[in-house]
């Protein structure tokens, strides 16, 4: 039952991250940092974003080898979900101009996004790809997880700018709102911890 419960956290928690980030796109305020990285190679590529997402996630999964990070069920389905669930709602949810839309779906979009992250978490079957190569790269340079965790963000946002993908205020918003959510909606999201298997003292031959 317990296992039950945390597939469909798994896969209910992918789907709504992959919805909610295109809502953000739609929204055209600003993206994640990872998001604004994945638009701009969409632009320059041609390619879908929900392919390049798919694309830089086996790229960044590949970086798990020399790290020694081992990827789980969570990890594999991250890779292609999140991908699919950005492309399809993109072609569902059309381009916004009303600000007065906009805005709200902006909100909306980084609250999903929280819930989504603490549906993924609850499920416990691994980190996402990039979420790896955080904890990753902070085991092998000895590094705070903050410290790691900026580097690479403000490295891919960068990048993402340069390639011409969108940073406005949902970037700052994302950024400042994401942690505490998640947080917030890890308590509803909970699931109970599987059953200690008990420790059998070994027979002694007496």
């Amino acid at each position: 039952m317990i296992l039950a419960r945390r597939l469909v956290h798994l896969y209910a928690g992918l789907a709504l991250f992959g919805v909610s980030a295109a809502l953000q796109v739609r929204a055209d305020l600003g993206l994640s940092a990872w998001d604004v990285f994945h638009q701009g190679v969409s632009r320059l590529s041609g390619l879908s974003m929900g392919v390049v997402v798919i694309i830089a996630s086996v790229a960044v999964l590949l970086l798990w080898i020399p790290l020694r990070e081992r990827p789980g069920l969570g990890t594999l389905s991250n890779v292609v979900l999140v991908g699919l669930g950005i492309d399809v709602t993109l072609r569902l949810v059309p381009t916004l101009q009303s600000m007065g839309v906009r805005i709200p779906l902006l909100l909306g979009a980084v609250v999903l996004n929280g819930l989504a992250t603490a549906l993924y978490i609850s499920a416990r079957f691994g980190p996402g790809p990039r979420d790896g190569l955080m904890t990753g790269l902070r085991r092998r340079t000895g590094r705070s997880t903050r410290l790691v965790r900026t580097g690479i963000e403000v490295t891919v946002l960068l990048l993402g700018f340069l390639l011409g993908g969108s940073i406005g205020v949902g970037t700052l918003l994302y950024a400042l709102a994401i942690g505490p959510l998640i947080q917030f909606f890890q308590r509803w999201c909970a699931l109970p911890e599987p059953p200690e298997k008990p420790v059998v003292a070994p027979a002694r031959a007496d």
